[in-house]
């Protein structure tokens, strides 16, 4: 199995993917809202480039909501912004929702060229382990970063998937990237909290009132299922529980 990582949205190459199996990480908070979503009831996620395609898409979709946000806070007249919490406390059983954010969309959307695409973070990662080591691929990871550079959070939530995926390989290649994010991610391993003072995303959104989310996004193995983006249909639907 050959496992690689791609840091940043814009470094992920369409090439690639090919044949692959894709695992999208944003940790803080597109990949913790979506997997979130689905565990509160939502039907199904469509993932848009921007506010305007946003409101678009749902208006053609019967009782959508629309969720998002640009430099952390919600998009000014949409339903909810991307926010597990507020994701987890409101009425999205039954929904669609069309969601748009700085960075975890356009990595999710960037990925549609992979064999699957399944969306990852430290709160299913023993879920999205396992979901992409049943597909019998090779492996990318894609990080979203944050508006073009590495994230922290994302890198290490990357290396931890790479080490549990290479330890059920039988034959396991890691590229110089992916090797990197495992070295990287190990101090973290013990204890996930850390990255609460140590990235500078977390502490952004912290001291603009979203600790909670960080608090949310920052747990590993809260949630058991797998959120998949069916690129032939446009959506992210719910994978394995």
């Amino acid at each position: 199995m050959q496992l690689d990582v791609a840091l940043t949205a814009d470094l992920i190459r369409i090439d690639g993917l090919a044949g692959s199996t894709a695992l999208v990480v944003d940790v803080l908070r597109a990949s913790t809202t979506i997997i979130t979503a689905f565990a509160s009831g939502a039907t199904a996620i469509v993932p848009v480039a921007t506010p305007e395609d946003a409101r678009t898409r749902a208006r053609t979709i019967q009782h959508a909501l629309t969720a998002g946000e640009r430099g952390g806070e919600r998009i000014p007249g949409f339903d909810l912004g991307n926010s597990p919490v507020e994701v987890r406390q409101g009425a999205v059983g039954g929904r669609t929702i069309v969601l748009t954010t700085s960075n975890g969309t356009r990595a999710l959307l960037a990925a549609r060229h992979a064999a699957a695409v399944g969306i990852a973070g430290l709160v299913n990662l023993s879920a999205a382990v396992e979901w992409a080591a049943r597909q019998g691929r090779d492996v990318v990871v894609l990080c979203a970063g944050s508006m073009g550079a590495v994230s922290l959070e994302d890198q290490v939530c990357a290396g931890l998937l790479v080490e549990r995926l290479a330890a059920r390989a039988e034959k396991p290649a890691l590229s110089d990237v992916a090797a990197g994010a495992v070295e990287l991610a190990r101090p973290y391993a013990n204890d996930i909290t850390r990255l609460a003072t140590d990235s500078r995303w977390a502490q952004k959104l912290t001291r603009d009132g979203f600790a909670a989310d960080v608090v949310a996004c920052l747990a590993i193995d809260t949630l058991a299922l797998v959120p998949v983006y069916l690129a032939s249909v446009d959506k992210v639907v719910c994978g394995p529980r």
